[in-house]
């Protein structure tokens, strides 16, 4: 594996982080019901100004894409929140009516939106589907004209049901309706099932918990692996704690053993763990601590 300050290749693979902000977000005892502050005392590096805001006391939030290239494949894992979108659901209001430069700094990646062939949701909650749309001539339309865009099938149906998602999170029906919907109707989905393979080297699995049909994706390419963890973590703090919940959790048993089964096989395949929210550096490694787990930011090339 190398990186450079942005980009990390990995075999056949280059992964760059796509940012659209990066702020203080939560308290942890908000995002985390069963949080305890000697967490920080046991793993004070978590407590460092990249993960732990010193000013606020709130959880550093990222939210970024995850640029994929290989040969003539242009991927992006996850959309954000997007531009002038009205997002007024209470907790959420630091994503209402943005105005970013999430393309520009996707073109200084040296992509413009109709070279991307593929977009990924690990699934469709707020702040992981945004770009996938943009405002034009009064239309939300597809961001990436040429992209193939890929929900999960039962994540999909989910929050379509009449007794889903939107049951117990009606604020995310916005989020259908301008960042979803607009590209099913433009004909550019694909839905797809669990263990289906994108290319060679990639594939999906679901992770349910979070959501029932939330998806994490698998890199592998030559002796390199890589997981790209949607919301199966928030923060590094549930490596450390992987019985730690998110409160946005649909199902709390089953994000606990999607959680454990993501931790072992980066610990086991010694996979770089490339997260949805983390702070700076953004992704890392887990290792093993006797029968617990360990986050080890990524700061120098492997």
């Amino acid at each position: 594996m190398a990186t450079t300050a942005h980009t990390i290749s990995l075999g056949a693979f280059t992964v760059t982080r796509i940012e659209e902000m990066l702020t203080p977000g939560f308290d942890p005892g908000f995002l985390f019901p069963a949080y305890e502050e000697s967490i920080l005392d046991a793993n004070p590096d978590l407590a460092a100004p990249n993960f732990l805001d010193p000013a606020s006391r709130r959880l550093m939030s990222s939210m970024h894409s995850w640029l994929i290239r290989t040969g003539d494949h242009v991927i992006l894992i996850d959309t954000g929140c997007g531009n002038g979108k009205h997002r007024d659901t209470p907790g959420f209001e630091r994503f209402h009516m943005l105005d970013k430069p999430y393309l520009q700094r996707l073109a200084e990646a040296g992509v413009r939106p109709e070279e991307v062939t593929l977009v990924i949701n690990t699934h469709l909650h707020i702040d992981h589907v945004g770009w996938n749309t943009q405002l034009v001539d009064g239309r939300w339309v597809p961001t990436f004209p040429n992209a193939r865009y890929i929900y999960g099938a039962k994540e999909f149906a989910h929050w379509r049901s009449p007794t889903g998602g939107l049951v117990t999170m009606p604020g995310n029906g916005p989020v259908m309706d301008d960042s979803v919907m607009p590209v099913w109707e433009a004909g550019q989905v694909e839905l797809i099932e669990s263990g289906d393979r994108i290319l060679d080297g990639l594939e999906v699995e679901l992770a349910p918990g979070h959501t029932p049909g939330q998806l994490f994706v698998k890199l592998e390419s030559d002796r390199h692996a890589a997981v790209f963890t949607g919301d199966c973590l928030h923060q590094p703090m549930q490596i450390a704690r992987p019985n730690w919940n998110s409160r946005f959790c649909e199902d709390q048993d089953e994000a606990v053993a999607t959680r454990r089964r993501l931790l072992d096989f980066a610990a086991d395949r010694e996979a770089l763990v490339f997260p949805a929210h983390f702070g700076a550096p953004h992704t890392g490694f887990v290792r093993r601590r006797g029968e617990d787990f360990r986050f080890e930011p990524l700061h120098e090339p492997v």
